[in-house]
């Protein structure tokens, strides 16, 4: 619609695409859906700011909160991000006395993290801020539309993976103009 409107010099219409594949690639669900996710990670470091965290500082507080003491790189893998992130931020952390490193006991080249009790503290903190953050988010939303969402963000993220492993063969590859 819009195409043909540009390729006869007229103006282009304004109206909602009746496909999601008519719309421009910034209407789509991807786009949305990234978007969407950049809008609550600002969100939440927005709400944690007053208690002096980002998101990314939170979480490792809080995974350590929970299953400390850990080593960095179980810490890594269990946030799906690199070990020297990781590193940067347990030294961030440490620096605000929230999290302390200790000799791991069974292997001297490694350390173990663990919360201090002014990191149990802030974690709860964060527990509180996360708590009434979701429900914020979850404002006329149903447990059903949730819970559809979820089950359709799940098959989207297996999507991602066999498109990553090249489980359905190799990618085509757009052919220049001759």
């Amino acid at each position: 619609m819009g195409s043909t409107a540009a390729a006869n010099g007229s103006k282009a219409s304004t109206a909602t695409p009746s496909h999601e594949l008519d719309a421009p690639p910034w209407l789509r669900v991807e786009s949305t859906l990234m978007a969407t996710a950049q809008a609550i990670r600002d969100a939440y470091d927005v709400k944690l700011s007053p208690l002096g965290l980002t998101l990314s500082l939170a979480s490792l507080l809080c995974y350590v909160a929970e299953f400390g003491p850990v080593n960095q790189t179980r810490a890594a893998e269990h946030l799906g991000q690199g070990r020297a992130s990781t590193g940067s931020q347990v030294d961030r952390l440490q620096e605000l006395g929230l999290i302390e490193r200790q000799p791991h006991p069974d292997d001297r080249r490694a350390w173990l993290v663990s919360v201090t009790p002014a990191g149990a503290t802030k974690a709860a903190g964060v527990a509180h801020v996360d708590e009434v953050f979701r429900s914020e988010l979850r404002s006329g939303i149903t447990r059903a539309e949730r819970q559809q969402l979820a089950a359709v963000l799940l098959r989207l993220q297996s999507n991602v993976a066999v498109a990553i492993s090249g489980a359905n063969g190799p990618t085509v590859t757009p052919q220049s103009p001759a």
